[in-house]
């Protein structure tokens, strides 16, 4: 796997578990979402975050994971938080965060997962072929 594309899929699931975390944290309740600005502001500023990363994913890559995520998406909800972010529905960005948001980050899990397998395999045949 490319580093680049490595190494973005490694942040996005960090900003994926700050979200959960978040979520977590302030009880998973959209009420308190809502009426904490700080909450909303915490998600919002990751989700952003993740949509800027996706754009740095090469062409390749997405084109062998679009049926697990959808990149152009991804991207257009960063152009509104950048944009307009102001006229965003809290209804939109709570539902990227308890429901898009999960798969993302089960989606970065296994990408992690499967690059560390080859990895190692990769290792342990260099390895044999040192000896």
């Amino acid at each position: 796997m490319n580093k680049g594309d490595l190494s973005r899929i490694m942040h996005m699931k960090r900003y994926c578990e700050d979200i959960a975390d978040a979520v977590s944290r302030f009880g998973n309740s959209y009420e308190v979402f809502t009426n904490d600005v700080h909450f909303l502001n915490t998600v919002s500023m990751s989700i952003m975050q993740i949509g800027e990363l996706s754009i740095g994913i090469t062409d390749e890559f997405k084109e062998a994971t679009r049926t697990q995520i959808q990149w152009g998406m991804m991207r257009g909800m960063r152009n509104r938080f950048a944009h307009s972010y102001a006229e965003m529905g809290k209804e939109d960005i709570w539902e990227t965060a308890t429901k898009d948001i999960p798969v993302l980050l089960s989606f970065c899990e296994r990408v992690i997962e499967k690059d560390e397998l080859e990895s190692g395999k990769a290792k342990k045949r260099d390895d044999r072929d040192a000896r």
